[in-house]
């Protein structure tokens, strides 16, 4: 149930992220034209109600349709919005901000449906009339179906929940919703909470009073800035301690508050701090009438403050301050007194990818039933995607048991597609019931990532414990195999790295900046288009693309194969480091794959990790010829 409310919550904020400029600019220009704003100006502030009824519901709704249906979904969603707008009076009614979440995936689904249904059957000639008056005429019918239905319940539906929150107001309960947002960040449901459910509600608000509390509730970031704080004084794990203050920055300055999550997963008591933190301040903000005119969104402090309200600037930022204090008070002592005796940060790290799609206290080997080693014959390494971390792994292993035995298929796919005649599917923990769903008939090896793991080691020697027979039936085997093998990479290789995609010595930066300057090189080479970007950063949320001994092979979501135009791989050498989470990557490949054309080379970056002196060598050299000779 948790994995389905996760993945439905990330599908809800999924359609907000991309569209949060937006949302930026719209509050903004409130912040500042309105009549009380800091630059008063009724002319530029009449442009924010425009934004708020049509701008933001119908960029909702077309992203919405395109997750679903593409680019045709994307038009059909823009359409069908149109029809809520109109149906609860335009300008004059609720603004359609989760009418646009309904309305926009269904009609991606509809026209998604009929273009299934057409395949094939389309009469030579007739192509463009049909494509065109289906996504008129569907997108015609479903903008009636917002108009008298969807339109209305949503406005009824959001009247609901706002009078629920003023009740709450009213009676001084609001502050007990941290009881459930804290847990619930940590638990990685925090977009879905801010931008699925708060945002909405907090639009509303907003278009009527000029700034909502709903925006402040999850965005706040001092109750996880107390928390990293506590760390930074009291921790007593040398690890911990040094990269507390590190976190402090990224979280606070750079809104990204899973960074805290781990230090919180290290020791569960320390949860109490946030909600404590986070119970007074909304207190506060309640009292002191305190709201924001947009989402803050990251939750850094400068968007924070950016979408304040100028006549309530010094209360927001006491109350801020108060979260922190408060989550710091109780954080310290627990975290005095405990520390050392729950475990450390990078079992935190782990654990954080467990709660981020598994009940707590899942084992590496999935389905009781031990396996069979002499009946495996196929084995999948599966990734989100199926061409970054799961093609590495698979290679790597592939090589490490081909001399033992050589009959076993190793391979990589997408979780979603784990074929039906997989023994063995070898994924990360967060990946596991998905893959559940995709091969139910497999066993399930999950781990924490596909170079170095102790469930990995296990398996491989369940798998070379056979008996000599088996070796002997299939050691006649072994020739044909390597030979097929080696034709096959030749066949494939295709170069897709060259000097134009590899910079050197660049000096740290955060975990985002190092993705995005790899997928940016991407762009340059021509290889994906901008959104593919995006999509980097959002497959780094899912689970994490570091690989293991200084290597991260970030790459775009299975969603996005559509913007890769060509195979291509980036290197961006850090040689002091880039931390993915209590890990340092001092080399960074960037990754965007047709079909199986960049396997090859990912091949050649396996078979340097085996090389100790060389791997090194590639985490400081200068020496650009060097690296493509490695690789080539």
């Amino acid at each position: 149930m948790k994995n389905g409310v996760q993945k439905f919550g990330k599908f809800l904020s999924s359609m907000v992220m991309p569209n949060i400029g937006a949302f930026i600019a719209w509050g903004l220009i409130t912040a500042l034209f309105i009549e009380d704003g800091w630059l008063p100006n009724e002319g530029l502030a009449s442009i924010q109600p425009y934004m708020l009824t049509y701008l933001l519901p119908i960029l909702i709704a077309s992203t919405g349709g395109y997750l679903v249906g593409g680019d045709r979904g994307r038009v059909m969603g823009a359409i069908a919005v149109m029809g809520c707008i109109a149906g609860v009076g335009g300008s004059e009614g609720q603004p359609m901000l989760m009418g646009a979440m309904v309305i926009g995936p269904f009609a991606g689904w509809v026209i998604k449906f009929f273009d299934e249904k057409m395949d094939g059957h389309m009469p030579t000639g007739f192509e463009m009339l049909i494509n065109n008056f289906s996504v008129g005429i569907l997108g015609m019918i479903i903008a009636i179906i917002g108009y008298f239905i969807i339109g209305p319940v949503m406005t009824a539906i959001l009247l609901v929940l706002s009078k629920g929150v003023e009740i709450l107001i009213a009676n001084g309960l609001l502050p007990l919703v941290a009881i459930f947002v804290e847990p619930a960040k940590v638990l990685f449901l925090n977009n879905a909470i801010n931008h699925g459910i708060f945002t909405p509600i907090g639009s509303a608000q907003a278009e009527e009073l000029g700034r909502s509390i709903m925006y402040m509730l999850e965005a706040n970031p001092g109750p996880g800035l107390g928390v990293l704080l506590a760390y930074c004084f009291f921790a007593k794990d040398k690890t911990t301690k040094q990269s507390a203050p590190g976190a402090v920055i990224i979280h606070f300055f750079g809104g990204i508050h899973e960074i805290y999550f781990p230090y919180v997963l290290m020791n569960p008591m320390v949860i109490i701090a946030p909600i404590v933190g986070n119970i007074t301040s909304i207190a506060f903000f309640s009292l002191t009438g305190c709201g924001l005119k947009a989402p803050a969104s990251p939750g850094s402090i400068i968007a924070f403050l950016s979408m304040t309200p100028k006549d309530k600037m010094v209360f927001t930022i006491l109350g801020v301050l108060i979260a922190t204090v408060v989550s710091f008070l109780i954080a310290s002592p627990i975290i005095k007194f405990t520390d050392g005796k729950k475990g450390s940060l990078s079992e935190a790290q782990d654990q954080m990818s467990q709660m981020k799609a598994e009940a707590k206290g899942q084992t590496g080997l999935q389905n009781d039933a031990p396996i069979d080693s002499s009946a495996v014959k196929k084995i999948i390494f599966a990734c989100d995607a199926g061409m970054g971390s799961s093609a590495m792994g698979a290679t790597k292993f592939r090589n490490r048991i081909k001399d033992v035995r050589p009959e076993i298929i190793v391979k990589n796919t997408s979780v979603d597609t784990i074929p039906a005649d997989c023994d063995v599917a070898v994924v990360q923990t967060t990946l596991a019931d998905r893959a559940r769903k995709s091969a139910p008939q497999a066993k399930l090896i999950t781990i924490g990532n596909f170079l170095a793991d102790p469930n990995l080691d296990a398996f491989y020697e369940q798998l070379t414990t056979v008996t000599e027979s088996a070796q002997e039936t299939t050691a006649t085997q072994e020739a044909q195999t390597e030979t097929a093998a080696g034709q096959e990479m030749a066949d494939s290789r295709k170069t897709v790295i060259d000097e134009n995609g590899i910079l050197l010595n660049q000096a740290p930066v955060s975990k985002e900046e190092a993705i995005r300057a790899a997928g940016e090189l991407l762009v340059k080479q021509g290889c994906v288009s901008e959104a593919y970007v995006d999509a980097m950063i959002e497959r780094e949320k899912l689970v994490t693309t570091y690989m293991g001994m200084g290597l991260a092979i970030p790459h775009g979501t299975s969603e996005a194969k559509d913007t890769v135009k060509k195979t291509g791989i980036t290197l961006v050498q850090y040689p002091d480091g880039v931390e993915f989470g209590d890990e340092k990557a001092q080399l960074v490949f960037g990754i965007a794959g047709i079909g199986d054309e960049h396997l090859d080379l990912l091949s050649k970056i396996c078979e340097a990790l085996e090389e100790e002196e060389v791997m090194e060598k590639m985490k400081t050299t200068d020496d650009v010829s060097w690296i493509l000779k490695q690789l080539s």
